[in-house]
């Protein structure tokens, strides 16, 4: 989890929504409904390659590794739940107990 003071989020936070929606928006123009996964990615490289200050490999192993955070941070917060919701209303297609 991102832990940052709540005294930064609002600024930071005025910059993401705008461009949630300018994300959401183009997905919706393409008429692609996973359409925002590009602009996803896109989004995100450019904005940490604007940010690094480097190309080193401190700096390469730091950013991985804080993708890899995010992954696992959303897969555990907001996938997992899901996934058990499915479970519960479709059945386990694991055995009890692995």
């Amino acid at each position: 989890m991102p832990y940052i003071p709540q005294k930064d989020r609002p600024e930071l936070d005025k910059h993401i929504d705008a461009l949630a929606e300018e994300i959401k928006k183009k997905t919706k123009e393409s008429g692609n409904e996973a359409g925002f996964a590009g602009l996803l990615n896109y989004s995100v490289t450019r904005l940490i390659l604007k940010i690094i200050s480097a190309k080193r490999y401190w700096v390469i192993a730091l950013i991985t590794g804080v993708l890899k955070n995010i992954s696992q941070e959303f897969y555990r917060r907001f996938a997992a739940p899901y996934e058990d919701e499915q479970i519960k209303k479709s059945g386990d297609v694991y055995p009890e107990g692995k």
